[in-house]
């Protein structure tokens, strides 16, 4: 599945798991911002699960809220803090209520949240989830609670999550957390840590547990999962400390999917979110390797001018990221790709704008998530640079790069036209009941008749007969 975005502007998503008959206290958890936290959460729903909390999706009857938020952008943290005000009449009408954030907001606006703006009661932090029985005894006892540490350790390997929502189907398995990059735009490293790698048995133990459970696709997530790095635990930037033995016994990324691949070959197997200038030629030579790892990378560039990729910080160069694409569709001939883009970034020019359209020309995305920048504070972009370009000039140049993108997804997605396609059924079509959705190896979506005998999971061949934009045409193949 690409790489889940929540629409800023709209409320958080709220799911629920089955109800164990003995717990007593109610759960509600929404979460906010990239696929990240939705796995968050489900870490989250299974610790609270073990201390008498089932999840609910009717706040009122909630006992314990709980916003899971984001900080990537500011319309996300606007909408949390309108949210929180929507509960303060609630824990008027309940004074036993307790509100809590969790996350990336959590760590980097602790002290307004509790102290200035009094709209909680509980701030936990991204590695401080296995501390919130304890936070929560010492809200009973009338305190505000607050952990926000950030761990070089904490993967939660462990610790089973509960699938929230979801069809049954497609799965998240967390296998990084935390970020090294320092891109000068980025809060990540501030609010989630160093980056370190989970222990790759625990990632294999989950990834056959989902599929002895029914689960046909997982995708292995992280802030940026071609930077895993086993080595018997620790951060990665201490493998130099290593010792031989761990450096000659070490797990990188391409490894990894390599073991995964082998120990649920009748799985699907995605991956997210991908960093080019961590991204190996031994990554694409696994997806020939193996038929069920998927052929598609979402590879964000953020700007196609070298000028503007320097002053990210983004350690590669506009020709470094072109030649990676080209080597992939060498290695791998029918790969897709799609891409995260910043429009108006500090001091871009109408050059700097057209470098970047032209790389999007030339790459050929299937798609991708397109923003004006949002300049976020205690970042180094917002330390050492102004954020000098205009609103109007910012949504302009955006238009133009979401109208490109709208023509090269079209001309993508018509090349998916007249042959038959794989396609994994995870539903029903939100526009057609009597229609099924799934998607292809390169993740394009496809909506066809159902038939009879066909389900949700099923790997059904479909022949494409045209397109739109975003969407391919299917019935099932004869």
């Amino acid at each position: 599945m690409q790489e889940k975005y929540i629409d800023e502007t709209k409320q958080g998503e709220a799911f629920a798991i089955a109800e164990k008959p003995e717990n007593s206290k109610k759960l509600f958890l929404e979460s906010y911002g990239c696929q990240m936290n939705f796995s968050d959460s489900e870490i989250v729903a299974s610790i609270l699960n073990e201390q008498g909390y089932n999840t609910t999706t009717k706040v009122e009857e909630a006992d314990l809220i709980l916003l899971n938020t984001c900080s990537i952008r500011e319309k996300a943290e606007q909408t949390v803090r309108m949210r929180l005000s929507q509960f303060k009449n609630q824990k008027k009408e309940n004074p036993s209520l307790t509100v809590g954030v969790l996350g990336c907001m959590a760590e980097r606006l602790k002290t307004k949240f509790l102290e200035e703006e009094h709209l909680v009661d509980l701030v936990v932090g991204p590695d401080a989830y296995r501390d919130l029985p304890n936070l929560l005894k010492e809200t009973e006892d009338g305190r505000d609670a607050i952990n926000v540490i950030l761990s070089k350790e904490e993967t939660y390997a462990d610790i089973n999550p509960v699938r929230l929502g979801g069809n049954g189907v497609t799965a998240y398995v967390t296998i990084t957390r935390g970020c090294d990059n320092m891109c000068t735009f980025c809060v990540v490293p501030f609010t989630r840590g160093r980056e370190r790698s989970r222990d790759p048995h625990s990632i294999l133990e989950e990834c056959k547990e989902l599929a002895s459970n029914g689960y046909k696709e997982i995708t292995l997530l992280g802030q940026n999962v071609d930077s895993y790095l086993w080595y018997g635990g620790g951060p990665k930037k201490d493998f130099a400390k290593a010792s031989e033995m761990q450096k000659a016994t070490a797990v990188d990324f391409a490894q990894l999917l390599d073991l995964v691949a082998k120990a649920v070959p009748e799985m699907r197997i995605r991956f997210s979110t991908s960093n080019p200038h961590d991204m190996t030629t031994s990554v694409f030579e696994m997806m020939v390797k193996h038929n069920n790892i998927c052929k598609y990378v979402h590879l964000p560039v953020q700007s196609g001018s070298d000028r503007i990729l320097e002053l990210m910080n983004r350690q590669h160069t506009r020709q470094e990221y072109l030649d990676l694409i080209k080597k992939a569709k060498e290695i791998v001939p029918d790969i897709s790709f799609s891409q995260d883009m910043i429009v108006g970034f500090c001091t871009e020019t109408e050059e700097d704008h057209q470098d970047t359209l032209s790389l999007m020309r030339e790459v050929e995305y299937d798609y991708g998530y397109m923003f004006a920048y949002s300049e976020r504070p205690g970042t180094p972009a917002h330390k050492k640079m102004e954020d000098d370009i205009p609103a109007d000039v910012k949504q302009r140049r955006l238009a133009e790069i979401i109208a490109l993108q709208g023509e090269l997804s079209r001309k993508r997605m018509a090349g998916y036209v007249g042959r038959n396609h794989e396609i994994l059924i995870e539903g029903t079509s939100k526009k057609n009941e009597n229609q099924w959705k799934g998607r292809n190896s390169q993740n394009a979506v496809c909506v066809f008749d159902k038939l009879e005998g066909q389900k949700v999971g099923d790997i059904v061949s479909v022949f494409v007969y045209d397109n739109t934009q975003g969407t391919l045409l299917g019935r099932t193949a004869e």
